[in-house]
């Protein structure tokens, strides 16, 4: 299919809100490809086809003894489809999905199999595991494992937004994963969810008031006014890996079910000053916001990763599904994020320049000249790929030196 086509883009589960996966042409869906699900437990890996869920894969790994080191909020989502978006979940000493990739495979613009390796290839590895669908279409990713661990999920409430700026990273850092749940009103934060990892150090008093914050009364669910049954398993419940680290459950609509979504990932070191920021457009957030969350992420080297090489602040934003009135909040938060570095995540709504974005990432002129040398004649592009990796301009970054393609050929 992809050797007879003249444009082809692969589509997940279709959890994006941009047209990174639009195309004029042939649209492959990856749910069709076989959903192999390999676990190779000498090596501590598994072998999982594209279009593959992590609500399923980790049913199957758990039931052999084995773990993810990290999941997203929503279980429903694509192992490729997020590994291509860098899609994260949350932890400080925890990288995004994509940085547990070892290895891949992918047809390439001729209808051949591309096979890649952490090992084998790397800085071409690299180059492709954000691949952004402009490379090819990714058929299997081989992940690394951990042995499978138990976790245990607490909910806070109402805490002081002072305490959060004076002691952003003991709290952040408090467990195995901690989100801020936020509406950007008044001088408190929704909730904080603390997923506690057993075996870990626990840093906080289950149980007890922590950093002004009490526990919650009941379970919770991130969205104000949605039903909490929905949500993970909480108030300290030792259960799965699995039911713990996301926030939704697999059988249920994820996060509100009807929505838009932007996300930005900075330095952390700018995470208090921009979280400052943002409380000054609680107004503006009001009409449109139906709740933020602030997380961290550990940095990692591929190359069009939101966390190349930079520890993280995550800022996501659920919003109403009214792109008219949503667009130019984003617009607000984009002129105070912008000049703290902040980079865009790219499935998710935002409006930065294909300029501004360029300047975030120090590989971005290796990635486009990799995007021309496997597909030279724009097979796997479509406007989002044609508006920040354009074909045809000598004012854009030319590759490093020694910078080879998939196939080890020099780049140029």
């Amino acid at each position: 299919m992809v050797a007879e086509s003249t444009r082809v883009r692969a589509l997940g589960t279709g959890h994006s809100f941009t047209p990174i996966a639009d195309t004029p042409g042939v649209l492959v869906a990856t749910a069709g490809l076989p959903a192999v699900c390999d676990v190779d437990s000498a090596a501590g890996a598994v072998t999982v086809g594209a279009g593959v869920t992590y609500g399923d894969l980790a049913q199957r790994l758990d039931a052999a003894g084995w773990a993810l080191p990290n999941l997203g909020s929503l279980p429903h989502i694509s192992v490729a489809g997020a590994c291509a978006t860098a899609t994260h979940g949350s932890g400080s000493r925890i990288g995004n999905l994509a940085s547990a990739v070892r290895a891949l495979e992918l047809v390439t613009a001729d209808g051949g199999l591309a096979s890649l390796s952490r090992d084998a290839d790397g800085d071409r590895f690299r180059g492709a595991v954000v691949g952004l669908g402009a490379l090819g279409i990714v058929t299997t990713l081989t992940l690394d494992l951990v042995p499978a661990y138990q976790v245990r999920q607490y909910v806070y409430e109402d805490l002081p937004a002072s305490e959060l700026t004076s002691h952003f990273g003991e709290i952040l850092g408090a467990a195995y994963s901690v989100s801020v749940f936020t509406d950007w009103q008044g001088s408190h934060h929704n909730q904080v969810w603390l997923k506690h990892r057993d075996g870990d150090p626990e840093t906080f008093r289950a149980g007890r008031p922590w950093h002004g914050a009490r526990p919650a009364g009941g379970p919770r669910h991130p969205v104000p006014g949605m039903p909490a049954a929905q949500a993970t398993q909480q108030r300290g419940v030792p259960g799965p890996w699995h039911e713990r680290i996301p926030h939704f459950r697999p059988g249920f609509a994820p996060s509100s079910g009807t929505e838009l979504q932007s996300e930005y990932l900075l330095p952390r070191q700018a995470a208090v000053q921009a979280i400052t920021a943002l409380a000054g457009l609680g107004d503006l957030f009001a009409p449109v916001l139906q709740v933020a969350e602030i997380r961290t992420v550990a940095a990692d080297e591929c190359w069009m990763s939101t966390c190349y090489r930079q520890d993280s602040v995550a800022l996501h934003f659920t919003w109403t599904l009214d792109p008219g009135a949503v667009l130019p909040v984003v617009a607000a938060i984009e002129e105070l994020l912008g000049p703290l570095g902040a980079r865009p995540h790219w499935g998710k709504v935002f409006g930065m320049t294909p300029r501004a974005v360029r300047a975030r990432y120090p590989r971005w002129g290796d990635f486009r000249a990799l995007v021309r040398a496997l597909d030279p004649a724009g097979k796997f592009r479509n406007d989002f790929i044609d508006a920040y990796f354009p074909r045809d301009d000598p004012n854009w970054a030319s590759p490093a030196a020694g910078a080879q393609d998939l196939r080890g050929r020099p780049l140029r």
